[in-house]
C-alpha cells in the first residue's frame, strides 16, 4: 500500500508563523500522527491541535498519539553509546508508527507528522520516516520547512545570528562544552536542558548571552545581557516555566566580546 507522508514544519506553536505552504499541507492530511510523551508534555499535543482547528477548513482529520518509546539519559553515555541509544530509539519509533499506519490509515491516504519549528534542523522524523519504510510500509514523503526557534531567537532579540564576515556554529548543549572555542564565532546552542554554557563561565563569562523561551507561545520569554551577569535569571526563569508547564523549550545564541 502506498501512503502519502508530509513531514510539516509547524513553528514554534503560533498559527501564524505558518507557511502557507504548511497551510495547504495540513488541509490534506487524513490522520495525523503524534508522539503521547506522558502526561507532563501532553499540552504539546494540544497544542498541535490547536495549530490544525486554526487552519485547517474541514472535519475530515483526526489525530492518532503513539506512545512513545522510553529513552535512556544522554548524559551518561559517551559518543558512541549515544549514537546506537539513538538509532534504537528511532527504530522502536518508526516500527511503532509502521504498526499504526497499517491499521489506521487506507491505501492512498495521508499522513501528516508535525515538527515543531523546521524538520532539517535538529529535529528525526524524517529518518524515521525512511525506517518506516523498512517495516512494509510505502511512503511517499514530502518535506514541507516551517520558522525554525533560531529564526525567531533572532527576531525577538532584534538581531542578526552572525556578525559581517564571521561564521555561525549551530550545536547542542550536550556538546558545547568539549567544542567551545570563540574562534567558533557566534553560536547557537539547542536541546540544552542543563543550561550547559553555565559552566563556561569560568574561561568565557564575560560572552553574551540571547535566551529565549517558549517562542510563540504566550509564555514566552526573553533574557539578554553578559553570561556571567543573568546566568541566575535565566535558570529561575526556565524553572519556573518548567514547573507551570511541565515541559520547557529554550534555546540561545552565545557571542563572544
Amino acid at each position: 500500500m502506498t501512503i502519502q507522508a508530509l513531514v510539516i514544519g509547524i513553528g514554534s506553536g503560533n498559527p501564524d508563523h505558518l507557511t502557507r505552504e504548511a497551510v495547504a499541507a495540513l488541509n490534506q492530511v487524513d490522520v495525523f500522527l503524534v508522539a503521547d510523551k506522558g502526561a507532563a508534555k501532553h499540552d504539546l499535543v494540544e497544542l498541535r491541535k490547536e495549530i490544525c482547528r486554526a487552519v485547517i477548513t474541514h472535519d475530515d482529520y483526526r489525530f492518532v498519539e503513539v506512545p512513545d518509546p522510553e529513552r535512556g539519559a544522554d548524559r551518561e553515555r559517551n559518543s558512541a553509546e549515544y549514537q546506537t541509544g539513538v538509532a534504537a530509539w528511532h527504530e522502536a519509533r518508526a516500527r511503532r508508527y509502521a504498526e499504526i499506519i497499517a491499521t489506521e490509515v487506507d491505501d492512498g491516504g495521508t499522513i501528516g507528522l508535525l515538527v515543531w519549528g523546521d524538520p532539517a534542523i535538529y529535529d528525526s522524523t524524517i529518518r524515521i520516516v525512511d525506517l518506516i519504510k523498512n517495516h512494509a510500509v510505502d511512503l511517499d514523503l514530502a518535506v514541507i520547512p516551517g520558522i525554525s526557534s533560531i529564526q525567531l531567537l533572532a527576531a525577538r532579540h532584534k538581531i542578526i545570528l552572525n556578525r559581517v564576515g564571521k561564521p555561525i556554529h549551530i550545536t547542542t548543549g550536550r556538546r558545547l562544552l568539549d567544542e567551545y572555542s570563540p574562534a567558533l564565532g557566534d553560536v547557537v546552542v539547542m536541546l540544552d536542558g542543563d543550561l550547559a554554557c553555565s559552566k563556561l563561565l569560568d574561561r568565557f563569562g564575560d560572552l553574551t548571552i540571547y535566551w529565549a523561551a517558549q517562542l510563540g507561545l504566550p509564555d514566552e520569554s526573553l533574557i539578554a545581557g553578559q553570561l556571567s551577569e543573568v546566568i541566575k535569571e535565566i535558570r529561575a526563569k526556565r524553572a519556573a516555566i518548567r514547573k507551570l508547564r511541565g515541559w520547557v523549550m529554550d534555546t540561545y545564541l552565545l557571542r563572544p566580546s
